[in-house]
């Protein structure tokens, strides 16, 4: 289990005489994951999934917290679905599946899109991506203190491998 609290110690910093609660972000993960360090302060944290036989890489998802911020679920959902394209050329969202599930009585959305990833390679790049037979599986938890974003993206075979592995790992996520 970890404890995350980055955000709300960097607002005491600026704000010292004002007191913010730090949530705490609490999962079980799956053994055959890895926790790689986090490359950039918006990520709470990473994992490396591994690929299945065949597959040139590993799939990686990335859990995001902002304090709060971070847009609304439809907003995230439309931004996750416009990193996809489909080679036949339909629209992205036409390929698209969400469900919503709770878990420990915080909503999820949870997103499923296969395609081509297109995402810019970093914030604000016009570089970007083309990684044809990938899925990208993510995630909103709302929680009381703010959303929680989830971002499970690899190659198409290894996101499927790992699909009911992700659902149960997410309906486990709770918030303290």
């Amino acid at each position: 289990m970890i404890r995350f609290g980055l955000v709300s110690a960097a607002l005491s910093l600026l704000y010292p005489t004002v007191a913010f609660a730090q949530p705490t972000l609490r999962y079980e993960t799956p053994t055959e994951w890895t926790e790689s360090p986090s490359r950039s302060p918006m990520r709470v944290t990473q994992f490396i999934l591994p690929r299945v036989p065949g597959d040139p890489e590993d799939a990686e998802l990335v859990v995001f917290y902002f304090g709060g911020a971070g847009g609304s679920v439809d907003a995230n959902l439309q931004r996750w679905i416009g990193q996809m394209e489909q080679p036949d050329g339909r629209s992205s969202f036409e390929a698209a599946a969400t469900i919503g599930f709770d878990a420990d009585g915080l909503a999820v959305t949870l997103l499923e899109v296969p395609g081509t990833y297109v995402a810019a390679v970093r914030p604000g790049s016009t570089e970007r991506f083309n990684k044809p037979d990938y899925r990208l599986m993510a995630a909103v938890v709302e929680s009381p203190a703010g959303p929680y974003f989830f971002k499970l993206v690899g190659p198409d075979r290894t996101v499927e491998r790992w699909d009911e592995v992700f659902t149960s790992f997410l309906r486990n996520v709770r918030v303290e």
